[in-house]
């Protein structure tokens, strides 16, 4: 027997991760929810004007809502804002690509993982909030989120002993493919050689060292942000194709 409507029916608090159109009127919405993992469903009659919830459900938007669970989308049934990040984001254009590629990245790390579904959720909102209140430069609140989620994932860099061997450190060469910093015995062909400032630069990042952070040269703010990309299309095996468009200093 068919499961009723009410007994179909889930609460979940959710990101609004990525949107896209589905015929007339209606918007299929991909969120980041804390209890359920990715969750991908239908918001009818979400683009007409009279609609409640539109602007509820719009990208870097975190919302408390009411589904109905179907075969191959859900549908959303009730949306109250919990935290209005997109329009701090939307009026300044380096918080917007930032958040994108945070988004982008998010809905990559989660599409098949559900596990870490919920620090997953915890990373993305604490990078939106930062971006929509501008408490550091969008390209560092995107590094630092880059390097913690694929941490979460599984996949945490070492910048400071050698990650194959775990040689003491500071090292001078950099490898995405054996998992950051390395010494001179580990270190493979055609390995980075970031500047020390660089270094310090990744590990205050990934550990949420904000003082260290800022107070960074923009030559080695330019040098960890392309080994972050590499560190992330390496482990991801694909490219984050919003990064492109990030403003760097």
């Amino acid at each position: 027997m068919p499961k009723s409507f009410a007994s179909r029916s889930y609460r979940a608090e959710g990101v609004v991760l990525r949107t896209y159109k589905l015929g007339e009127a209606d918007r299929i919405i991909v969120l980041l929810t804390r209890e359920h993992g990715q969750v991908r469903a239908v918001a009818k009659g979400v683009r007409r004007t009279s609609s409640k919830f539109g602007a509820r459900l719009e990208p870097f938007m975190t919302v408390d809502l009411q589904l109905v669970a179907g075969r191959t989308l859900d549908v959303v049934t009730q949306a109250q804002t919990r935290g209005a990040y997109g329009h701090g984001i939307a009026a300044d254009y380096s918080r917007y690509t930032a958040a994108a590629a945070i988004a982008e990245t998010a809905e990559k790390l989660t599409d098949a993982d559900g596990e870490s579904a919920g620090a997953q959720y915890g990373l993305v909102i604490g990078a939106l909030s930062a971006l929509s209140r501008g408490l550091h430069p969008a390209e560092l609140i995107l590094d630092s989120y880059l390097l913690r989620a694929l941490s979460t994932a599984g996949w945490a860099p070492s910048f400071t002993d050698c990650a194959r061997c775990g040689a003491p450190g500071p090292h001078t060469a950099f490898s995405a493919a054996l998992g950051g910093a390395v010494c001179a015995s580990c270190r493979p062909p055609g390995a980075a050689s970031p500047s020390a400032e660089t270094m310090v630069l990744l590990g205050a990042l990934l550990s949420g060292d904000w003082p260290v952070a800022d107070a960074a040269v923009d030559s080695a703010r330019r040098e960890s942000a392309g080994l972050v990309a590499a560190y992330v299309q390496w482990h991801l095996e694909r490219a984050v194709k919003s990064l492109k468009h990030v403003e760097r200093v």
